[in-house]
């Protein structure tokens, strides 16, 4: 599985919780969370319970305050392991209508900028085929996150998006 320990304070410093499974609900261990050590493992955690909320994709590594992982703020209320990141193949499908409809792309490989790349300015829906990966809604991987595991999202909702811009992407691969 992996093993995540979260930080009221900044600097790895105050009150803790070591996790190592999937938790729907953090709110008992700690009030806040100002930093997070990766010791094993890849994570998404979500600033509310029961995976809901903005999503934050974290790797193996220590972030010593919640800028580092791009947080809009010290919320952490659940997390979850990310499955489906070691393996050799990353493939999916964006769609600029919903139910796999209208024009389609396909990729493999992290991309920047979508509209550079592809001239989308919106996605819909989107196969995942191999692999797992982050959704940004801004270009150059800034703005809100959104993990994709293998499956089919009929629509951005169904992905945690609010709206169907995806400005860029990446694959979460075993670095």
């Amino acid at each position: 599985m992996g093993k995540i320990t979260f930080f009221e304070e900044k600097r790895f410093q105050g009150r803790c919780y070591n996790c190592s499974s999937d938790c729907a609900d953090l709110h008992t261990y700690f009030s806040r969370c100002s930093s997070v050590r990766v010791e094993s493992g890849f994570w998404v955690i979500y600033e509310r319970a029961n995976y809901k909320g903005f999503q934050y994709v974290l790797s193996p590594g220590d972030y010593a305050d919640n800028q580092q992982w791009m947080a809009f703020n010290d919320n952490v209320r659940s997390c979850r392991a990310i499955k489906n990141v070691y393996g050799s193949a990353w493939k999916l499908r964006l769609y600029d209508r919903p139910d796999f409809g209208g024009q389609v792309v396909e990729c493999s490989e992290d991309c920047p900028s979508v509209y550079d790349t592809y001239k989308l300015r919106e996605a819909y829906s989107c196969v995942v085929t191999d692999g797992a990966w982050v959704f940004y809604d801004l270009p150059n991987y800034r703005g809100h996150q959104y993990l994709l595991e293998r499956g089919d999202y009929r629509q951005h909702v169904d992905w945690g998006a609010t709206s169907p811009g995806v400005g860029s992407f990446r694959r979460i691969t075993d670095f």
